[in-house]
């Protein structure tokens, strides 16, 4: 049983039912002799909070576990800050769908205490690397839970470009940008897209054309440790972007290249015990139940 000292509490800026929920988690974790340290940021917002403070990076170094409180887009950017310390993360849910903050606020006691006890199962998701170079020189790099997009940005204009996948050619497409979703993502982007949905167990890539421009380009699922890599045609005069997880974006030129290829670090994401991803999809997706329920 892992054995749960520090506490590192991430949270949502902006949402007063977030700082709520903090306070409340500062108070309970405070009564079971627990050190929390709260992101810095949000402890801005949370005058004589009296509690030690520390860069959201700095987090997996000092926490033995990290309680992210908002919606999934807040334990997307704490999973590319803290994935590669391998520290626990745990999510509570105070945004829309959740699919990776399952913990509901009204059964938080109940259930970060299942947590604090040891009972809860482990989730590890990969991540991806995204490094773009301009004339074979890396310009800029990124990192992405979800997915990463390929996009025309602000112009609203088709991309042109060539797919490769280990080295070998794929097809050169005509669109409007490309999604490369890892099974956490295939719930999010990529399903809007028309991807599949993926257990979050598999190993796996899915690449999703956004409007191509051939109507037999389909999605395309791939080998997770696969590299992949995008050149943007040098004579399209298009300027795209590539998005990570819809949180960074990186400004593409004609000519550029996008490499893809999953991280060597995974996220170590808690779930409580009756975690069921299926359920998840019933309940977020609204799937039918069992007939008579």
């Amino acid at each position: 049983m892992d054995y749960f000292r520090n506490i590192g509490l991430i949270g949502r800026l902006g949402s007063k039912s977030v700082i709520d929920t903090l306070k409340h988690l500062v108070r309970f974790l405070g009564e079971r002799g627990l050190n929390t340290i709260l992101d810095e940021k949000i402890a801005q917002v949370m005058p004589g909070h009296g509690q030690q403070t520390s860069k959201q990076k700095m987090m997996g170094e000092i926490c033995d576990l990290v309680i992210v409180v908002g919606g999934d887009g807040s334990l997307l950017g704490a999973a590319r800050s803290l994935a590669q310390y391998h520290v626990p993360v745990l999510g509570v849910n105070r945004g829309n769908l959740g699919f990776l903050t399952d913990i509901s606020p009204d059964e938080i006691e109940e259930k970060v205490t299942e947590v604090l006890e040891g009972k809860y199962t482990v989730d590890s998701r990969f991540l991806l690397d995204v490094i773009v170079k301009r004339d074979g020189v890396p310009i800029a790099e990124g990192t992405a839970l979800n997915d990463c997009v390929l996009h025309p940005g602000k112009a609203a204009r088709m991309i042109e470009f060539e797919l490769y996948i280990e080295g070998q050619f794929v097809y050169t497409q005509k669109s409007d940008g490309l999604i490369v979703s890892t099974p956490t993502g295939s719930t999010a982007y990529s399903l809007s897209g028309g991807g599949p949905i993926m257990h979050p167990k598999l190993d796996a890539l899915v690449l999703v054309p956004m409007f191509p421009h051939t109507l037999s380009s389909r999605p395309i699922v791939v080998n997770g440790n696969s590299e992949l890599k995008l050149v943007i045609n040098p004579e399209s005069g298009a300027y795209p972007t590539v998005s990570c997880d819809g949180q960074k974006d990186i400004a593409c030129a004609p000519g550029d290249t996008i490499t893809v290829h999953k991280k060597p670090h995974k996220l170590k994401l808690l779930h409580p015990l009756n975690y069921d991803f299926y359920s998840t999809c019933r309940e977020k997706l609204g799937w039918g139940t069992k007939l008579g329920e």
